[in-house]
């Protein structure tokens, strides 16, 4: 990613966490893309957590991206929630699609 990256780390419990840092823009939202179905389709954990606390602003289509990932981790069985999301950004991912009892952990 040209301005942020993303780190993904598995927890004890078999979390598999996405945590993306920075303004995720265009210039980042095919590699997010990409992280976020491999995530899905080939790791496959039984759940997976978008870690937002480090993300300063968020494009409208990294918001459907993220949208989108929910929905994907629904038809494979991968539960998709989102941490940390300051009220401005659940506002941009329930806009775009993101189901609200998918956010979890508001931003402090």
């Amino acid at each position: 990613m040209a301005t942020s990256t993303v780190d993904v780390e598995t927890t004890s419990d078999g979390t598999l966490v996405v945590q993306p840092h920075g303004c995720l823009d265009a210039g980042d939202a095919v590699d997010l893309r990409t992280t976020l179905v491999h995530a899905v389709r080939t790791i496959r954990p039984l759940r997976l957590v978008l870690d937002l606390h480090d993300v300063a602003a968020l494009d409208p289509i990294n918001a459907g991206t993220l949208a989108a990932a929910c929905h994907l981790g629904d038809d494979h069985q991968v539960a998709v929630f989102v941490h940390a999301a300051t009220p401005e950004l659940a506002r941009q991912l329930t806009a775009a699609g993101l189901p609200h009892d998918r956010l979890r952990e508001p931003a402090a």
